[in-house]
C-alpha cells in the first residue's frame, strides 16, 4: 500500500510539473525525417509522358531542319542527337558560341570515310556514293577519330554540291566522351532505361522504315508503326525528343515516341511525328534503334592515334585482352584511353605498357580499372598521364570482361539509309604489327588471323584508340546532406546515424573526398571514411556514422564533422552535430524538491491531496 502511494505522488507530481513547466521551456525540436525533401530520381521512375522541348520551361531540342532531296537523313539524326547534349550541358555555349547548337551534316556527308569521295583505306576504290546512304556506325566512326564533328558555319548544308574542306584552322571540332547503343527489347522490359537515358543525356537518334502501309494521319498528329513481322528494313533516321505512353497509334497498344524529322514544315506538328513502342525498328534495331551521344564537348583532345579508321565492323566475341601497338609523332601526353564494348555490364582494365619484348607486354607506364554500363563507346581519362617524344613506340592494352573486342575489318554496310542499293563493301586496310590478340598465353599479331571470307584477312585492327592533349578535367563539385542528432541517449551506449555525399559538379567529373575531423567527445566510426572517382551519376553515397557516448551525465555535446574534396580544400561540407544525455534519477528528484520550492502552490496543491 506505502508503495502505491509513493507511485502516486510522483505521477501526480510529473503530470503536475508538465502543466508548469512546458508553456514556458519548451522547445519544439523536429526530426529530420519530417523536413527531409523526397525526390524521385529520374532513374527511377520516368513519367508518363515526356518533352525535351519543354523541361521546367527549357528546350533542349534544336530547331527543324530540311535535308532537301538527298539522302542524308541519318547525318540529321546523329547530328540532332549531339546538338540536343551540348544544349543539355551547356557545352555550346561554355564553347563561346551563340546561338543554338547547329552541327554540319554536310562535313559528315563527305568526310566520314565510307564513301567513293574518300577512304583513306582505299583511296580511290569503292563505297557508299555520297549523299545518299550512312547509320550511326558510319558517323561514329567518322567522329571518334577525330573527323569531325565541325559546325554548320564551317560546312553549311546549302554548299552541299561541293565538298568542303576535310580540315581548316578555323573549324570548331566536337567529340563525345560516350555513345551507347540500346534496345527497348520486344516486351518493352528496357524500354525506361531509354527513357532515362533521354531525360539525362538529351535527344537519341533512331530510324525506321517509311512507308504509306505504316502511317496515320489522326488529324492534328502524325503516327508510324510497322508491325514486327514485316520484312521492310529501316530507311530513315529521325531523332526521339520525348514520349506518351498513351498515345495512340496504328499499333494495337498505346504508346508512342516523340520524333523530330528532317523534312521541313512538315505534318500538322511542324517537323514532329510519333512512331509507335512497339514499331519493328525504333528503339529495337540494335544499331540504329537508339543510339545516345554523351558527354559532346570542344576539343578535348589534340591528336588520336588509331588504326581503326572504320570503326566497329565486327567483334571477337571469344577475344577479352587485346593491345594496339603506335609510335609517337611529336611531344605530347596521353591522357585518355577510348574503345568500344559490345555488351552491357562490363568491367575494363587500361593500360599503357613502355615495350613489347619477346611476346611479352613490358614496362606499365599507366593503368586504369573501372565499370561501364552499357553497350558503346566509351573514352576513359587516365588517372596517370603518359609523356611521348617523337618515334616512342608506346601500348596500349584493353581487358574486357566480356562481350568481346570490337574490331575494323573490310566489310558490307547493312543499312544503307536514303540508299538506292541495299549493301556495299568498304574496304579497311591493316598492316603487320598494329594489333594483338591474346589466345591463352600468348600474343597473336591479328594482321595473321585467317577470318572465314578471305577477303577480310589483312584488314583488322581492333578498335582501340590513345587520346593526347592538355586535358583540362571536369571540376567535379562535394555536396553533402543530413545532420547527427540524438537526443537522452543513455551514457557508454552505442548510438548511430548517417548522412549523404554526392559529387553534384560537371558532367564526367570525379570526386575524390575524406572526412578530416569530428568532434574529439566519443568514440567515431564512419563507413566508408573516404572515396574516390565519385561520379555526378552516381548519385548520393550514404556514409553510417556510429558514436559511443560519453559517460557524462545531463550534458549537452555539440560539434561537427567535415567532409572535404581532396584535390580542392576550398570545396568541403560541414555537417552538424548533436548529442544530449538525460539527467540521472537523483538529479531528477533534486529537481522535483526545487520545483516545489519556486511554486508553493504545487505544495498546498498536494498537501490537500494527502498526497505530502
Amino acid at each position: 500500500m506505502r508503495k502505491n502511494k509513493i507511485f502516486i505522488r510522483l505521477f501526480l507530481i510529473s503530470v503536475i510539473t508538465l502543466f508548469l513547466v512546458i508553456p514556458v521551456s519548451a522547445n519544439v525540436y523536429q526530426s529530420g525525417e519530417n523536413n527531409e525533401s523526397y525526390m524521385i530520381s529520374p532513374l527511377s521512375d520516368p513519367p508518363s509522358s515526356f518533352d525535351l522541348r519543354n523541361v521546367a520551361g527549357e528546350n533542349y531540342v534544336t530547331g527543324i531542319r530540311d535535308q532537301g532531296g538527298y539522302g542524308t537523313c541519318w547525318t540529321y539524326g546523329f547530328c540532332a542527337s549531339l546538338e540536343g547534349n551540348l544544349l543539355m550541358t551547356g557545352n555550346w555555349d561554355a564553347a563561346g558560341e551563340t546561338g543554338e547548337p547547329d552541327l554540319s551534316e554536310a562535313h559528315l556527308d563527305w568526310w566520314n570515310g565510307f564513301n567513293k569521295h574518300n577512304n583513306d583505306d582505299d583511296p580511290g576504290g569503292g563505297g557508299l556514293d555520297v549523299h545518299y546512304g550512312g547509320d550511326y556506325m558510319v558517323s561514329s566512326a567518322y567522329q571518334v577519330r577525330g573527323e569531325g564533328v565541325v559546325r554548320e558555319i564551317d560546312a553549311p548544308y546549302d554548299e552541299l554540291p561541293t565538298p568542303p574542306e576535310r580540315d581548316d584552322p578555323s573549324y570548331h571540332y566536337y567529340y563525345p566522351m560516350d555513345i551507347e547503343w540500346f534496345v527497348a527489347k520486344s516486351d518493352l522490359s528496357n524500354i525506361n532505361t531509354i527513357k532515362n537515358i533521354l531525360m539525362e543525356k538529351g535527344v537519341i537518334g533512331t530510324a525506321f522504315c517509311v512507308s504509306s502501309s505504316y502511317w496515320q494521319d489522326y488529324g492534328d498528329y502524325i503516327a508510324h508503326y510497322q508491325p514486327p513481322g514485316t520484312t521492310d528494313d529501316p530507311n530513315h533516321a529521325v531523332a526521339i525528343v520525348g514520349w506518351d505512353d498513351d498515345k495512340v497509334t496504328p499499333a494495337l497498344d498505346n504508346g508512342a515516341w516523340l520524333c523530330k524529322n528532317s523534312w521541313g514544315d512538315w505534318g500538322p506538328e511542324h517537323g514532329y511525328f510519333w512512331i509507335s513502342y512497339n514499331d519493328k525498328w525504333c528503339g529495337h534495331h540494335p544499331e540504329m534503334g537508339a543510339v545516345s551521344y554523351q558527354g559532346v564537348e570542344y576539343e578535348p583532345f589534340d591528336y588520336f592515334y588509331y588504326h581503326d579508321y572504320h570503326g566497329w565492323r565486327d567483334t571477337m566475341t571469344d577475344v577479352s585482352e587485346a593491345f594496339n601497338a603506335f609510335s609517337a609523332t611529336g611531344e605530347e601526353d596521353i591522357v585518355a584511353v577510348s574503345f568500344y564494348n559490345a555488351e552491357d555490364s562490363v568491367t575494363y582494365t587500361v593500360k599503357i605498357y613502355d615495350q613489347f619484348v619477346s611476346g611479352k607486354l613490358q614496362d606499365e607506364l599507366s593503368s586504369k580499372t573501372g565499370n561501364i554500363d552499357y553497350k558503346g563507346f566509351h573514352t576513359i581519362e587516365l588517372d596517370t598521364t603518359v609523356s611521348i617524344t617523337a618515334g616512342d613506340d608506346f601500348y596500349i592494352y584493353v581487358q574486357l570482361s566480356n562481350g568481346g573486342h570490337p574490331f575494323d575489318r573490310t566489310s558490307e554496310i547493312p543499312v544503307l539509309l536514303g540508299a538506292s542499293r541495299s549493301r556495299v563493301v568498304v574496304k579497311s586496310a591493316a598492316l603487320p604489327g598494329e594489333s594483338y590478340y591474346k589466345n591463352g598465353s600468348t600474343w597473336y599479331d591479328l594482321f595473321d588471323y585467317e577470318f572465314s571470307d578471305s577477303s577480310w584477312n589483312e584488314s583488322a585492327n581492333f578498335c582501340i584508340k590513345g587520346l593526347t592533349g592538355e586535358r583540362i578535367s571536369a571540376i567535379p563539385d562535394l555536396d553533402c546532406e543530413g545532420q547527427l542528432r540524438w537526443e537522452k541517449v543513455t551514457p557508454f551506449t552505442k548510438v548511430t546515424g548517417n548522412f549523404t555525399v554526392e559529387n553534384i559538379g560537371e558532367e564526367y567529373s570525379e570526386l575524390d573526398w575524406t572526412i578530416t575531423e569530428w568532434p574529439e567527445w566519443g568514440d567515431w566510426t564512419f563507413s566508408p571514411k573516404s572515396g574516390i572517382n565519385l561520379l555526378p551519376d552516381d548519385g548520393m553515397i550514404t556514409i553510417e556514422v556510429s558514436v559511443m557516448v560519453p559517460e557524462d551525465e545531463n550534458k549537452v555535446f555539440t560539434g561537427d564533422v567535415k567532409v572535404v574534396n581532396t584535390n580542392n580544400e576550398s570545396d568541403f561540407e560541414i555537417i552538424d552535430v548533436y548529442l544530449k544525455t538525460p539527467r540521472s534519477r537523483g538529479i531528477t528528484f533534486n529537481f522535483i524538491i526545487k520545483l516545489l520550492d519556486r511554486f508553493p502552490i504545487l505544495q498546498q496543491i498536494l498537501s490537500v491531496l494527502s498526497i505530502i
